[in-house]
């Protein structure tokens, strides 16, 4: 089979069809740069923001700690005379008054010695009256100068040993009934019983304990500040007057399930020193108790006044953002948004508080802050409200973004 030669073009023929290849070319390049024109040329509109107007006010700084519930005295109550344990005289567990029986120990050997003391004492007084009879004798003797000087002494001798021995018995005697009464153990305060660390029948000696108590009304909160809260602390401590300063600060309690505790407490006690280990202050808060709904051992949460901000401003967390020199706002004067360098303080009540770079009435941003720029011409609106702010701010995600000079 035979193939066609090619098609042989004229050097004029090849010129012309070069030149219509060129001429579509530029059409096509004119097509492009009229589909990239903005339509009538008109310039963008100004991106829509919501502004919110902030003014200086004090601010509270609460701060929340994990804290654990522990009776406002622990005691241990312990035997304090041998002998056998007789009888348990308390439910345990139950809740005790100040001075109420809670053990017996056999009471008879203390009764007998009782008995022997009381009756040293009755000789002791025999003899001393029969010193005084002695002594009132010698002296009418002496008197008439028929007993010598060294009979008197003598006889007031005897006298002084059986006051002395008198005396010495007497303490026998106090003694003895002090032994008989701690025969029956009581109560050194109110409060709820522990276990019975040995059972009836036991033979005990002095210093076996027998129980413990703890004292759940008040009950004690114990918890560990961060170095940096106690710092502030004492800072707002050395700011407010003296009597202010030495006033036991206010503090709240979240139960384990979540409930806020209805008695208020005081936080009494901060301590001058850090601990080494943990970085923290120990510290302690006291709340009223009275129906027992704490029981120490629990796991609470407990909340305290750290610090008294005066002349700071509250701003919603979401007009803050970060800038090249810190943290930064930005404040709509003139329909112009201006970034303003901030110095932030603690977050107060789900807002962030500002410390420093912001004036009474300034109008910043809190929503459409995604492509705003310093010195950037904005559509402003004023919120009325946290909550409008945040639909504003969900209103504003939802928008198509406004493109910026760069992506032009």
């Amino acid at each position: 089979m035979r193939l066609a030669s090619p098609v042989q073009l004229t050097p004029l023929q090849a010129l012309a069809i070069a030149g219509l290849i060129a001429v579509g070319l530029a059409a096509c390049g004119q097509d492009n740069d009229q589909a990239g024109a903005p339509m009538g040329g008109a310039e963008r509109p100004p991106p829509p923001v919501v502004v919110v107007s902030v003014e200086p006010r004090s601010v509270d700084v609460i701060e929340e700690y994990a804290a654990r519930a522990r009776g406002s005295r622990e005691v241990q109550v312990r035997a304090r005379v041998d002998g056998i344990l007789q009888e348990r005289l308390y439910t345990e567990g139950q809740v005790v008054a100040q001075g109420e029986a809670l053990f017996r120990i056999d009471r008879e050997p203390y009764e007998i010695e009782l008995k022997r003391t009381e009756a040293q004492r009755a000789n002791a007084q025999a003899e001393l009256n029969q010193a005084n009879r002695e002594w009132r004798r010698i002296t009418t003797l002496f008197d008439q100068n028929a007993a010598s000087e060294r009979d008197r002494d003598n006889v007031l001798s005897a006298r002084e040993l059986a006051q002395a021995q008198l005396a010495l018995t007497e303490a026998g005697v106090a003694n003895a009934e002090l032994n008989l009464s701690y025969t029956e153990v009581q109560a050194p305060l109110a409060g709820l019983t522990g276990l019975e660390s040995v059972p009836e029948g036991s033979l005990i000696e002095r210093g076996t304990l027998l129980t413990s108590i703890t004292q759940q009304d008040p009950i004690h909160v114990r918890f560990s500040l961060p170095e940096r809260d106690a710092a502030l602390q004492r800072m707002a401590r050395r700011a407010m007057s003296q009597a202010a300063a030495e006033a036991p600060r206010e503090a709240w309690l979240t139960l384990p399930d979540g409930s806020e505790y209805a008695e208020r407490g005081l936080l009494n006690f901060t301590d001058s020193t850090i601990d080494p280990r943990t970085g923290s202050v120990s510290a302690r808060a006291v709340f009223p108790n009275p129906n027992g709904d704490v029981v120490a051992g629990q796991f609470v949460r407990v909340r305290v006044l750290v610090q008294n901000l005066k002349e700071v401003f509250l701003v919603p967390q979401e007009g803050v953002g970060q800038g090249p020199e810190g943290p930064r706002l930005f404040v709509v004067e003139d329909d112009t948004a201006q970034a303003r360098t901030v110095a932030l303080g603690p977050i107060v009540e789900g807002r962030q508080v500002v410390l420093s770079g912001l004036e009474a009435g300034d109008r910043i941003v809190v929503s459409g802050l995604a492509t705003l720029q310093d010195g950037m011409r904005v559509d402003a609106s004023e919120a009325d409200s946290a909550a409008e702010v945040e639909g504003a701010e969900t209103a504003a995600e939802a928008l198509p973004d406004t493109p910026t000079d760069a992506d032009e």
